[in-house]
């Protein structure tokens, strides 16, 4: 490549300034806008590479950058941008590299030319203020004039808005999504409503409105800002797991988030009750309830408790629909069918099932959950009774089936969620056709599913809810079993006694050891290869990130091939990291172990999170109704397209392909974080565990790592990092309304 005479010197560290056409894009990470690029300066036919962030350009546009020249050892001289601005080509050159781009749909390089000799630099303004004109360029008719003129128009509405938006930050994914939404009035309605625009698009948060605003001239306690960022402060606090706050202390949180007074807010508040933009609850049976004692909530979870509550009192109202059951027989009946005598506590949560419309097991692992679930399934089998079974992702489901022996579906499969109308089909007004519903890993329920799903409950069935209250909360708002648990309002069946593998299991005896608040050190080693091949849990010393993650690397590439050849290192081993950022990291454990367990996996496809090539493991990130996958489930890539950009993944038999747009779903997941593993168990688990995570290190996320392990665990770290997660069982306690919703069903006061 020749160099421009406009170069300066690649070593020199002063800005510089090109103008001229951009030629051809080269690469473009649509998730930064990062962009490698052929850029032809004015009155040159030479071409310079240039590099940085560049949303929303395209081929032909003219642009004025600033920035420094560097040498790339590779590919020589490129110039990196710092600053840059664009404007329309005014050249016919430039205008049939616009037009040619594919950049306005029914106009590829063919037409463009047509289009510009019949117009030349006319040709915008044609397109603009006279597009009937455009019937008379040979091979476009009335229908393709009018789908090019309504295509041109889009895209200038497009355009304008994104340079409007550009000083703010505004995202090419969130221009897109306002101008679908809005269309041309998109602009106006930013100026004169900017936080509409946070209620009303996914994707365009608060923090992006109040920019806009405030660059607007919103005052900074203007009646719309304030109420916004009220919303947007139970928002918040929803993603920590809150479904409620007292007042008092959203106007703290809230007045500190905004920068603005009390006084300010708390006729906010008034206002948005009296609007039911939000709801209020004063405390029960309080009759001078001090100010700002009131509990606060977003009506959609407001409302879930409240059905959550409903379906409590009528399943504990209204009679069973189970024929006749002889409880202490049946229990005989499973005994002998299982071929050993269940302990007391078994067989009191057997009886609490078949009795209690609605009942709670909850128990550490190798206390008798699947004992009792095997047991209870096959007395419902013999009385002819239709029992379903569930749980929230799909390994969970799968789990349960293998040890109940009867069929299990994830409980999104089970309500059929309908992308059409953005909800279950199977609800109160159409609910399951069962007389027993088991639902496992009930621990991982948040309010809006599990109203969800006890809605669909039909009034005479049983219900009974499985689940390990130690464990991590669900992901989602609210702490539904521990709740239901503290009301005293359902039978719970609690399990303390290890019978799993006679308590010989390491795995389950350092759980429980763990849960204790025990921080004696598992049997630790400091070489992977000293590791002990028949224990089913080791803790190998690593005093380093750098050397956790060499150390990881080496279980899975050399000592785990070696002693288990029966497991796959991809398929079968799963890393657990506490932390997504750092050297052991999520992230960075993913990058490290696809270059050394998929060195050769092909050519591959770029996401916003990593490269997938055939053979990658993966995790879906969001529920996608449309192709059936839900946030959690891992497959396994078979085919990666560089050329359209697709990834064809299959998931437990299913395969679907992912276009360009739907990448941001994906993840790699050679390691995926502790809270994703939920639900979900492994033939081998990796646990990376330093002292930099002590900002995760708590008690309940180990001990949901280590029981994640079905056959082997190993933890990786610092003994002193183990210690402080076994200490620290502090973990944030929810604030919810549901207890004192089901006391207020109940005609009690909590």
């Amino acid at each position: 490549m020749r160099v421009h005479p406009l170069h300066v010197a690649a070593n020199s560290a002063s800005s510089d300034t090109l103008s001229g056409v951009l030629e051809r894009i080269i690469f473009l990470n649509e998730e930064n806008h990062y962009t490698i690029a052929e850029f032809r300066p004015e009155a040159s036919d030479d071409r310079v590479t240039i590099t940085g962030q560049l949303p929303g350009v395209q081929c032909g546009e003219t642009l004025d950058l600033t920035g420094t020249w560097t040498r790339h050892a590779q590919h020589g001289d490129q110039f990196k941008i710092t600053a840059f601005s664009s404007k329309l080509p005014s050249s016919a050159y430039g205008i049939r590299k616009y037009l040619g781009s594919g950049l306005v749909p029914g106009i590829g390089k063919v037409y463009a030319n047509k289009i510009v000799d019949a117009f030349g630099t006319e040709t915008f303004r044609i397109l603009t203020e006279e597009s009937a004109r455009l019937r008379h360029v040979p091979g476009i008719g009335k229908k393709r004039a009018t789908a090019i003129k309504q295509a041109w128009d889009d895209q200038r509405a497009f355009r304008e808005l994104y340079i409007f938006l550009q000083t703010y930050g505004v995202t090419n994914s969130q221009c897109v999504k306002l101008i679908k939404h809005y269309g041309g009035e998109a602009k106006d309605i930013l100026v004169r409503e900017p936080y509409r625009v946070a209620r009303e698009i996914d994707g365009i948060g608060f923090k992006t409105a109040d920019r806009i605003a405030i660059n607007l001239g919103f005052a900074n306690d203007a009646p719309p800002r304030l109420d916004a960022g009220l919303i947007y402060a139970l928002e918040t606090l929803q993603e920590e797991g809150h479904t409620a706050i007292r007042e008092a202390d959203l106007v703290s949180h809230a007045a500190e988030m905004l920068e603005t007074q009390a006084k300010f807010l708390e006729p906010r508040i008034d206002a948005l009750v009296e609007s039911r933009a939000l709801s209020r609850h004063q405390p029960a049976g309080e009759t001078n309830p001090l100010p700002g004692s009131a509990f606060i909530q977003l009506p959609v979870l407001d409302r879930a408790e409240q059905k959550i509550a409903e379906v409590v009192a009528r399943l504990s109202q209204v009679g069973s629909g189970l024929p006749p059951i002889k409880t202490d027989a049946a229990v005989e009946w499973a005994e002998q069918k299982a071929g050993f005598e269940f302990a007391e506590q078994q067989r009191v949560g057997l009886k609490n099932a078949l009795v209690s419309k609605i009942s709670i097991l909850t128990g550490g692992p190798g206390t008798g959950k699947t004992t009792i679930l095997r047991a209870l399934v096959d007395i419902l089998r013999a009385k002819k009774v239709r029992v379903h079974l569930a749980a929230p992702t799909g390994r969970a489901a799968q789990r349960l089936a293998e040890t109940t022996g009867g069929f299990a579906s994830t409980i999104h499969r089970l309500l059929k969620f309908d992308p059409a109308k953005g909800g279950f089909t199977t609800n109160e007004h159409q609910p399951l056709s069962t007389d027993f519903l088991v639902v496992d890993e009930a621990s991982m329920l948040d309010t809006r599913l599990a109203a969800a799903l006890l809605q669909a409950v039909p009034a005479r069935a049983h219900l009974l809810l499985v689940g390990d209250t130690d464990q991590l909360p669900s992901v989602g708002a609210g702490n539904i079993l521990k709740d239901l648990i503290a009301t005293g309002a359902v039978p719970v069946t609690r399990l303390n006694v290890i019978y799993r593998q006679k308590g010989q299991s390491q795995i389950v005896t350092t759980a429980h050891a763990i849960n204790a608040g025990e921080p004696t050190l598992p049997p630790s080693f400091d070489e992977v290869d000293a590791a002990q091949a028949w224990s089913d849990l080791n803790f190998i010393v690593a005093n380093s990130a750098e050397e956790c993650l060499r150390k990881v690397t080496e279980l899975c590439t050399r000592f785990i091939p070696r002693h288990y050849a029966w497991f796959n290192p991809i398929k079968d081993v799963q890393i657990l990291a506490p932390m997504h950022k750092g050297v052991a990291g999520v992230g960075n454990l993913n990058t490290q172990l696809q270059a050394a367990l998929n060195p050769r996996g092909g050519p591959g496809v770029r996401g916003p999170a990593g490269e997938y090539k055939p053979g990658d493991k993966v995790i879906q990130l969001r529920n996608n109704y449309d192709k059936n996958l839900f946030n959690g489930d891992i497959g396994a890539v078979t085919a990666a397209s560089p050329e359209d950009g697709t990834v064809t993944a299959d998931f437990d038999g299913e395969v679907h392909v992912f276009d360009r747009g739907e990448l941001a779903d994906l993840a790699p997941a050679y390691a995926i974080s502790i809270h994703k593993s939920q639900g979900s168990e492994y033939p081998v688990v990796i646990v990376p565990l330093l002292k930099a995570h002590f900002m995760m290190l708590q008690r309940n996320l180990l001990y949901t790592a280590i029981t994640r392990g079905k056959k082997k665990v190993f933890i990786v770290g610092e003994p002193a990092a183990y210690g402080m997660a076994v200490r620290n069982n502090e973990a944030r306690d929810r604030t919810t309304h549901l207890k004192q919703k089901i006391a207020a069903t109940a005609g009690q006061t909590y």
